[in-house]
């Protein structure tokens, strides 16, 4: 399964690149696969895996942790964004891709590779009432923020998360949690949703350059840092202070190291948040964090 998903991994970044150095497709074509995934195949991924959720009250902190991550992760952005004086679509960039980690599709076959199967309920806890609420929710926000829309209130955010298709199938998966959903209804979820991964890929891919300008440099050096260094040290301390023990603390640290969510850099690229940072973001914190992880792994032992 690991190897599986670092090869999809790698040809579906291959294939966007190839496709943008010989200009095979428009520049929009990015633009429409982001739309894609943010709108059909993520809200599907949603309604198939989150009607089978079941809750206990020992993965309360895998649920917490995320949240406790994202704070002081946004906050440490805000203030570099500060100091080193980044634009708006900079900071706004950095505010999605650092705190939010791709702790499904990476995280989970990881985890199962070096935890094993008994990991993958804290990670997916972590994950869906983690990393994937807090992108329905902080992620709307960041949106209107600093994409190009009026200044937020609670009444505009709520407006967008009422109207975010991730969300809305949030609601609807809880819902349908209450109830058997027909195994055949599953099945089309579960197909739709496994075009996600390969299509943003592609979409990374189409707008993933080495040859960055000098002004993302040192954003997505500072990014990098920030994501597969100092949260995962954050995520171990707090583990440490609140005395969380056993594999749900390795699984919760380990799952803080991953790299940045597929999704949140789709989200700033399609709002046109520095795409070419986001894209960088995703694309060379991937492989990055295949190492960093490793040695999470060895430390955590």
């Amino acid at each position: 399964m690991l190897v599986e998903n670092l090869l999809l991994i790698a040809i579906c970044l291959a294939i966007g690149v190839i496709l943008r150095i010989s200009r095979r497709v428009g520049d929009d074509v990015a633009h429409a696969l982001n739309a894609y995934v943010i709108h059909v195949a993520l809200p599907a991924v949603v309604l198939h895996q989150v009607p089978a959720m079941q809750f206990t009250a020992q993965l309360l902190f895998p649920a917490l942790l995320p949240w406790l991550l994202l704070a002081v992760s946004a906050g440490a952005v805000l203030l570099l964004a500060r100091y080193c004086q980044w634009s708006k679509a900079i900071t706004g960039a950095l505010l999605l891709v650092v705190p939010l980690g791709n702790t499904s599709f990476l995280g989970f076959p990881l985890v199962q590779s070096f935890w094993g199967e008994a990991g993958l309920p804290v990670a997916i806890i972590y994950d869906q009432l983690g990393s994937f609420v807090a992108l329905s929710t902080y992620g709307i926000w960041i949106l209107s923020r600093y994409a190009d829309c009026p200044p937020p209130t609670v009444k505009r955010v709520l407006e967008r998360m009422v109207h975010f298709t991730p969300f809305l199938a949030l609601l609807a998966g809880l819902l349908l949690s209450q109830i058997t959903v027909p195994v055949v209804l599953d099945d089309v979820f579960k197909r739709i949703g496994a075009t996600l991964v390969p299509v943003i890929l592609v979409a990374v891919g189409l707008q993933w350059k080495l040859d960055l300008h000098a002004e993302l440099r040192a954003p997505l050096a500072l990014g990098l840092s920030l994501k597969l260094l100092a949260m995962p040290l954050l995520a171990l301390a707090l583990v440490q202070v609140l005395g969380v023990h056993g594999l749900t603390a390795q699984v919760s640290v380990f799952e803080a190291g991953m790299a940045s969510m597929i999704t949140a850099g789709a989200l700033a690229m399609n709002a046109n948040l520095a795409p070419r940072l986001a894209a960088a973001m995703v694309g060379f914190g991937i492989p990055l964090s295949l190492l960093t992880l490793t040695l999470w792994h060895s430390l955590l032992q």
